[in-house]
């Protein structure tokens, strides 16, 4: 498979994950801040600047807007052309990478992405921001959705499948340690109100948003900081959970170099391999007493790391091939002597 064809797949899905995950963050957040009515303007703004700090945009969002308040986080986050992370811009990021690797794509997957970007530029799209944002942001998620099914079940499980895999797990597992770190930059409670209570229903909005509420209640744990950074970070089940995210993103680059796993043969499997043995035999108490912000925070980094080895190792050319001698050219004599040992052979 040619670089360029595999890192627009990789990227392809990449955008529509990040375009789903960003749906969910921003919907849940609205539906927890309907259980605080009584937050003043500036509580209320500081509910919605978390959103912007754990997505790592805040410089971007300080040089656009100079005020931190839903109208302008929502803005951003969802149709702001000049964010290139918004949900709209990621949507036509993805459907621009589709685009050019068509042959690559079953009809139906080109479709769906295709009708989710006009629907991203509607103005049906528009009224629903405005008057209905959770009939929006749900239609982004089924669509969203409804694509990696698509994909799932048109798509041979070749390479152009592995780096499609990589690309959605490796960014889920970054969307997962962002809402979990959104509880880091949450303004502390008021005096006289039940802190308790808030943050059951703090950690309740990151369930939702991870879609894990029901497989997190099947386990009949109690809602509390430590059992959903547990489940999130640790779980070997739940497909959303970073560890499970990066056991996939290690099979994948294991079946892209056809290396065993257990070896690497080069660094992005190297990086891979061990991050997941660290959350194979980590603990949410280690987190927890080490520090949960700088734990998210490093986790965040190696996550981008494996991503730029990723880049280097299949779509740059390696350093050792662009610096190598050019190969010596073949004599007449050389040309007769490798005949004369293939017919002796």
């Amino acid at each position: 498979m040619l670089s360029r064809v595999a890192n627009t797949l990789y990227w392809m899905v990449r955008y529509v994950e990040r375009a789903d995950n960003l749906a969910r963050l921003i919907d849940v957040n609205q539906q927890l801040l309907l259980d605080f009515e009584s937050l003043d303007s500036e509580r209320l703004r500081g509910f919605w600047q978390p959103i912007i700090l754990s997505t790592g945009d805040e410089e971007a969002f300080n040089k656009l807007y100079d005020e931190t308040g839903s109208h302008e986080v929502i803005r951003f986050l969802t149709d702001d052309p000049r964010n290139p992370n918004s949900i709209s811009s990621c949507i036509a990021l993805a459907r621009e990478n589709a685009r050019t690797v068509r042959d690559q794509l079953s009809d139906e997957l080109w479709e769906e992405l295709n009708a989710l970007y006009l629907f991203s530029r509607s103005d049906e799209a528009k009224k629903l921001i405005a008057s209905d944002p959770s009939r929006f942001y749900e239609n982004v998620r089924r669509s969203a959705v409804t694509f990696l099914g698509i994909a799932a079940s048109t798509i041979s499980r070749n390479e152009a499948w592995e780096f499609m895999d990589l690309g959605r797990h490796l960014e889920r597992a970054d969307k997962t340690t962002r809402f979990l770190d959104v509880s880091s930059y949450l303004p502390a409670t008021e005096e006289g109100t039940e802190s308790v209570s808030a943050g059951v229903l703090h950690w309740t909005a990151i369930l939702r948003s991870c879609g894990a509420m029901g497989a997190y209640r099947a386990m009949q744990r109690e809602i509390n900081a430590r059992g959903v950074a547990d489940f999130l970070i640790f779980s070997k089940d739940f497909p959303r959970s970073v560890r499970y995210c990066i056991e996939r993103v290690d099979i994948s680059l294991h079946r892209i170099s056809g290396t065993p796993r257990g070896a690497f043969s080069n660094e992005a499997e190297r990086e891979a391999g061990r991050l997941l043995a660290e959350l194979n035999f980590g603990s949410a108490e280690s987190i927890f007493e080490s520090g949960f912000h700088e734990y998210l925070d490093a986790l965040q980094g190696r996550l981008n790391h494996i991503g730029g080895e990723i880049f280097e190792t299949y779509v740059l050319m390696p350093e050792r091939v662009q610096t190598s001698p050019l190969p010596k050219v073949a004599t007449f004599s050389d040309v007769a002597a490798w005949h004369m040992e293939q017919q002796q052979q």
